[in-house]
């Protein structure tokens, strides 16, 4: 169990994605703290893949740098994309009338964030939270 991907179609998919990922997180002795950290991290960039792309495919995978390890997570979609990420960064922009964390609030959660986006292709979303950090 060093790694999984996991389609995400429907609301229903979320909490067994959730679990999941606490699954790998526990397997590596991660705090309760940081655990918290990245599975509410996780459970935004789920919730922006089922709202502004209706899915997509996450992969969970278990990483190490040194004798650090930690969860890399990806959020990949073929939905609009993100015209303008530097936007989308900032604090208090949202396109929903949501109360979520948004991506600024889902990076502080993380210790590394990237984003790729295009415009009628979709997005990837990774985020890496690590045991110790």
């Amino acid at each position: 169990m060093n790694k999984d991907s996991m389609k995400i179609e429907k609301e229903q998919d979320v909490v067994p994605f959730r679990n999941r990922v606490k699954e790998y997180a526990v397997k590596i002795g991660m705090s309760v703290v940081n655990q918290t950290k990245l599975i509410t991290a996780a459970s935004e960039l789920v919730r922006n893949m089922l709202k502004y792309a209706g899915g997509g495919e996450t992969k969970i995978e278990v990483i190490s740098e040194g004798r650090n390890s930690g969860i890399r997570l990806v959020f990949e979609d073929k939905g609009p994309g993100i015209a303008d990420i530097a936007l989308a960064m900032k604090d208090g922009f949202s396109t929903g009338k949501s109360l979520g964390l948004g991506l600024p609030g889902t990076k502080r959660l993380v210790n590394e964030f990237d984003i790729k986006s295009s415009v009628g292709e979709g997005t990837i979303v990774t985020i890496i939270k690590w045991k110790n950090g």
